[in-house]
């Protein structure tokens, strides 16, 4: 058996951009394309005609726009959208439920998914093949999802189950990876999991297996191991920059868990200390974060959960309760503006959007509308039909445990 392939250490560019949009002050209003083009990110370029649109022209072009594709198409749009694209979507929510959606409505001919890259891709998935999927902004990708490319993942797989053997180890990717890495846990026997599904899973996948390769996202796997009573001794951090992992044999032969040296570039921002600040602002201070922010973190706060669970968990608070939510900031201003019985704010001080999700700018939205009223689909994300079918195979798994 040989070692995993040396590569050197890279940092996805997502990740690096992520800083791009943080500003001090809570104001997210759009600017005109052409103001946002000088952020120091990949932008997809658009028709020259587009870039000095005010917010105005954008928002009546795109009424008019969608008004005439009427029933042929839906807009999705994921809860960290900007607000001037929310607006117009059809469904808002997180990426599984959204696809799921388009999934169920029967004769669409596009789904505009106003997300990130590998949520279109899961929508291709799931959606009839005669169906297209637009991403507006080709460059809205993924940080986390970048950070496990497929190669490495299958360098990871081949030194594991050399080691251990295929049926004695279960692959889990969180939904916030690709369509490969999906692929290739249906093909192993693996499944795919949420946030607010994966203590499930993770039964499922013990009940078939002596230890999991847990896919993307570290700190979810992490948390999720901890509430489902693994300790942190029998979970190991898999580095695809490193022999083993990082890891001597010993440790992994000793683990339950091997967690993929993953993050997401927004939660991983909050941290314990402010939390303490929060708490000193505001002693009847409830304290809520999403499960991919790191251990810490988590254990320090009042409860944790997925989006879904936050918002949930926030609507239904209340009337003057107090919330700290660490999560993404568009996602806590909208439910400070939707609740204003309450005082809702974020953790972290410095106003950071997910600048990946960012990059679906009203124009955006607004050029592929306009496209598809003159029979043009651009940007349409296409998975091939071999890694749809065990991709699929992988969703199907977690909608039996689910």
């Amino acid at each position: 058996m040989t070692s995993t392939k040396y590569r050197p250490r890279t940092i996805p560019i997502t990740e690096i951009e992520q800083s791009a949009f943080c500003r001090s002050d809570s104001n997210l209003k759009s600017k005109t394309l052409a103001e946002e083009l000088k952020a120091g990110v990949r932008w997809q370029r658009v028709p020259a005609e587009y870039r000095t649109l005010d917010t105005d022209e954008i928002i009546e072009r795109t009424k008019h726009a969608r008004a005439k594709l009427g029933n042929k198409i839906m807009v999705l749009g994921h809860h960290y959208q900007r607000d001037e694209v929310i607006q117009f979507a059809d469904f808002r929510g997180d990426s599984y439920n959204l696809s799921k959606y388009a999934a169920e409505k029967k004769g669409l001919e596009a789904v505009v998914f106003c997300g990130v890259h590998f949520m279109a891709e899961t929508a291709d998935i799931l959606t009839d093949t005669d169906v297209s999927v637009i991403l507006p902004n080709l460059m809205a990708g993924c940080s986390m999802a970048d950070m496990a490319k497929i190669e490495d993942v299958e360098d990871c797989w081949d030194e594991i189950t050399g080691l251990f053997g295929e049926e004695t180890v279960i692959p889990i990717t969180y939904m916030n990876s690709t369509a490969a890495i999906k692929s290739l846990c249906g093909l192993n026997g693996g499944i795919v999991c949420t946030s607010s599904n994966a203590a499930k899973v993770f039964e499922w996948a013990f009940e078939r297996g002596q230890r999991l390769l847990f896919l993307p996202d570290q700190h979810l796997g992490r948390n999720t191991g901890l509430k489902f009573g693994v300790s942190a001794d029998q979970m190991v951090v898999w580095s695809p920059f490193k022999d083993h992992g990082g890891n001597s044999i010993q440790q992994l032969n000793d683990a339950r868990i091997i967690l993929w040296e993953g993050h997401c570039s927004v939660h991983t921002r909050f941290n314990v200390d402010q939390i303490t600040i929060a708490r000193e602002k505001y002693p009847d201070v409830n304290i809520i974060v999403h499960p991919e922010c790191t251990q810490n973190v988590v254990k320090s706060a009042d409860m944790n959960g997925s989006t879904e669970l936050i918002i949930k968990t926030v609507t239904e608070a209340d009337p003057g309760t107090v919330w700290a939510i660490g999560t993404e900031i568009s996602l806590v201003n909208r439910l400070a503006n939707e609740h204003p019985d309450k005082t809702i704010f974020c953790l972290d001080p410095v106003v950071c959007p997910c600048s990946t999700m960012y990059r679906i700018h009203p124009t955006y939205l607004l050029w592929v509308l306009e496209a598809l009223n003159d029979g043009v689909v651009v940007n349409q994300i296409k998975v091939d039909e071999k890694t749809r079918l065990h991709a699929l195979t992988a969703l199907e798994r977690m909608l039996s445990v689910s």
